[in-house]
């Protein structure tokens, strides 16, 4: 292998490669390109799975044997890293297998230990700091409706978590215009914003308050996630007290534009993070966001795999 190419963050991308995918993604959506023989044929993704997934694991699976590939699903129980074999012996050794590994874990040093060892693409499904691929889909979702991102505004609604963190510097790399609403206390990263702050057009254009009024007013579209990820249970009821206030719901929405839509990367708690009116309303678009998960990660492990072949 060689230039061997790697998906971890959004900027392990560059501005131009984004939109290709973007473009190329949606050709895979309208059926203009098609899988078959064609860059995975005869080419076997590790798919390693150590939290649980619907969206994330089915998705894959699909956009592999779409590109004419075979999928190999792992769990973290079945793999000697249950017994403590290092992540480098591991990605040594599938590297020796297969042609690509795709990893959804914990620690996002993880994943950058299994990329810096492997001599195939890694592509980050998820750790608790990044979920670059829902960050593309989200991406694919918004231009569907607007193809400018200059005149989009994004309000993300809720904690500065690992879709939050790829939200922000998905929109610094388009130029899109993002403002985050969260508790005191739940802020995104510093190192996140800083980064933001440095590929951004327009700098300005990436705030972040601790009201969610302000955050949503003038929104184009409204997004939010779980108050509460996976590992976080035991902060479940201070969490929910804090977060009151921050949901998605009709009045939240009316302080978006007339048009505005809702997004969510589910699993999505109604009642919580978003009120069931506007979950299921004509407003929302979060069946479109998971359905392009699909389509935005079938153009990423073809990019990623014709690159490093």
């Amino acid at each position: 292998m060689h230039n061997k190419r790697d998906f971890l963050t959004i900027p392990d991308l560059d501005a131009l490669e984004v939109i290709d995918l973007l473009d190329k993604a949606a050709d895979y959506k309208a059926g203009r390109v098609r899988g078959g023989a064609g860059p995975l044929a005869d080419k076997t993704v590790a798919l390693i799975f150590k939290k649980p997934s619907t969206r994330t694991r089915v998705s894959f699976d699909v956009a592999i044997n779409k590109l004419g590939g075979h999928s190999l699903a792992l769990s973290g129980a079945e793999l000697q890293l249950g017994r403590g074999e290092t992540i480098e012996d591991t990605s040594r050794v599938l590297s020796r297998y297969v042609d690509a590994i795709v990893i959804r874990t914990d620690e996002h040093d993880e994943v950058a230990r299994l990329a810096a060892s492997a001599s195939v693409p890694v592509v980050n499904a998820l750790t608790d700091d990044f979920h670059p691929c829902q960050a593309l889909a989200d991406l694919l979702t918004i231009r569907e409706r607007q193809a400018d991102f200059s005149k989009v505004r994004l309000a993300y609604i809720g904690d500065g978590n690992n879709v939050c963190h790829s939200l922000i510097l998905a929109a610094a790399m388009v130029d899109m215009e993002i403002a985050i609403g969260c508790p005191k206390g739940y802020e995104p990263s510093r190192a996140v914003l800083t980064t933001a702050v440095e590929l951004a057009k327009r700098p300005e254009s990436i705030t972040v308050t601790d009201d969610p009024a302000q955050a949503a007013a003038g929104a184009d579209f409204l997004y939010t996630d779980v108050w509460t990820s996976m590992g976080q249970d035991d902060e479940s009821r201070e969490r929910h007290e804090r977060f009151a206030g921050f949901q998605i719901d009709t009045a939240l929405l009316g302080r978006a534009k007339d048009d505005a839509l809702v997004m969510h990367c589910l699993p999505a708690y109604r009642g919580e993070e978003i009120s069931a009116e506007v979950m299921d309303g004509p407003r929302s678009i979060v069946f479109d966001q998971a359905e392009n998960r699909l389509h935005a990660q079938t153009a990423l492990l073809a990019f990623l795999v014709e690159a490093s072949s």
